[in-house]
């Protein structure tokens, strides 16, 4: 029977067997799915641990372990490409879809996918081109933003008394600037050292214009008022840290109105663009930070002689109306006479009117001093002595008086003391309370249950029993006397409840 022809006894190819068996001559053992791919792995890694591919950025992702995950793709086809933290913190500028790149690396497979993918290494623009593309499609992002409005920009300080400077500590630019800033208007200057170029100088740019915007000015160094970002000139790589978006959002954000002084008068970025003034050099920035201190000491001198003279022409015009008006005044001897003769004719009345006034005061004291006679006065005061005798007050007129009030005193208090209404209870009588109330019939007291029979000499409770029949006494018992209650001290009304009738 040949290997291909059919069991007879079921009528299957004799090939396809159920259970694996191992055929002599066979050199080829099966392999697991995991050792075929580490031999893909290796072979793609020896065969290419070193490539170098141009393509468009696709599918771009940062992870949040820092490690960025891309695809280069070109029209005809595309490959997965990774790239570990460490070098995605080496990049000189901030990958995004679109942009054309060349990546370095190695190839290697990713066998959970069955997939191969490049390790990329070190990452590149494609040329000024893509670089120029890059810059664009960020310049339309940020200011579709807002981040270059005009309405944000604001005017510089006229004479700040403190200038923070962002730039290298080492170049040309602070020399630049400080000899600047000396020759026009000397002014404090502070300066926050920066990489201006190269690996993690964008992040430092943004740190000190960040740091410079945060200071409150109550620590020992003083707030700046303005803010330069300072760089020479140099090609669109050297500029390229002054183009990224950390840069860029800092100016943007930065509490200091600041100036942008990157690069030569043809070389503009994107801080240029978010800071409130751009200058041309970094010379020019320290120009339009200050003004000229000889030209501001003119100027003060000649607005000094400018009031002076407006001093002098205005004293000098006040005293020319003075002098005018003093001539239409007339003299003060003819002010005067009129006001003198006034007063001649006033001590002149005043002389007449004192003696007549003593004339008739003379006149008024003669006749009053007519009826002051003593035998008048003896008159007088015989009849006042004769009015008080009659009216005088007899004793024994009050003694009467008195004897008839005490007579009609006493008539009161004994009407009085007959009228207590606790008189009777000292001959033995007794009032019936209720609530308060006196109680009055029969009634009233089986309404109430228990009253209060007050005596003389205290109170005593009881409870009203029975419907109104009269008391049964025993045989012998003397019905005019009447039945005794235990009486009950004060101190005891709240004890024991006694029967009225026991």
């Amino acid at each position: 029977m040949s290997p291909m022809s059919p069991d007879l006894d079921t009528g299957f190819d004799v090939s396809g067997r159920l259970l694996a068996e191992e055929r002599a001559g066979d050199n080829a053992p099966p392999l697991s799915v995991s050792e075929l791919s580490g031999m893909l792995k290796r072979t793609v890694e020896d065969r290419f641990g070193h490539v170098r591919l141009r393509g468009e950025i696709s599918g771009f992702k940062r992870a949040a372990s820092g490690h960025l995950y891309l695809a280069l793709k070109d029209d005809n086809a595309v490959i997965d490409g990774v790239m570990w933290k460490g070098g995605a913190q080496r990049l000189a500028f901030a990958p995004q879809d679109g942009v054309e790149v060349i990546a370095t690396g190695k190839l290697t497979t990713y066998p959970g996918r069955s997939k191969y993918q490049i390790v990329i290494d070190r990452m590149e623009l494609a040329g000024e081109g893509a670089l120029m593309a890059l810059l664009e499609k960020l310049k339309q992002q940020l200011a579709a933003e807002g981040l270059f409005a005009p309405e944000r920009k604001r005017p510089l300080p006229f004479l700040p008394r403190v200038i923070g400077v962002v730039t290298s500590p080492t170049g040309a630019v602070i020399r630049d600037i400080l000899h600047r800033l000396a020759d026009r208007c000397p002014t404090q200057v502070l300066l926050w050292p920066v990489l201006v170029q190269g690996e993690g100088a964008a992040q430092q740019v943004a740190r000190a214009v960040r740091g410079f915007s945060a200071m409150d000015g109550g620590g020992p160094m003083p707030r700046p008022d303005l803010v330069i970002v300072a760089r020479g000139g140099g090609s669109i790589e050297d500029l390229w840290a002054f183009n990224e978006e950390a840069v860029v959002r800092a100016v943007a954000d930065c509490s200091i109105p600041i100036i942008s002084a990157v690069g030569h008068e043809t070389d503009t970025t994107l801080c240029d663009f978010a800071a409130d003034r751009r200058a041309p050099t970094p010379t020019a920035a320290a120009e339009m930070a200050v003004p000229v201190r000889a030209d501001l000491l003119a100027m003060l001198a000649e607005q000094g002689l400018r009031m002076s003279r407006s001093v002098r022409r205005g004293i000098a015009q006040a005293r020319e109306r003075l002098d005018m008006q003093a001539r239409l005044m007339p003299a003060p001897d003819m002010l005067l006479a009129p006001q003198r003769q006034r007063l001649d004719d006033a001590g002149a009345r005043l002389d007449h009117g004192l003696r007549h006034r003593l004339a008739a005061a003379r006149a008024a004291l003669a006749d009053s001093s007519g009826a002051l006679r003593p035998a008048l006065l003896k008159a007088q005061a015989a009849r006042a002595a004769e009015r008080l005798e009659r009216i005088g007050l007899r004793p024994e007129l009050l003694t009467r008086r008195l004897g008839e009030s005490q007579v009609a005193l006493d008539r009161m208090a004994r009407l009085f003391a007959s009228n207590d209404p606790d008189r009777p209870l000292q001959r033995g009588f007794a009032r019936v309370m209720a609530g308060g109330q006196l109680v009055r019939t029969t009634d009233a007291a089986r309404a109430a249950g228990r009253v209060e029979l007050r005596f003389a000499d205290g109170e005593v409770a009881a409870d009203v029993d029975g419907a109104g029949a009269p008391l049964e006494r025993g045989a012998g018992e003397d019905i005019s006397r009447p039945t005794k209650i235990a009486r009950k001290p004060r101190a005891e009304k709240e004890g024991r409840q006694q029967d009225l009738f026991s």
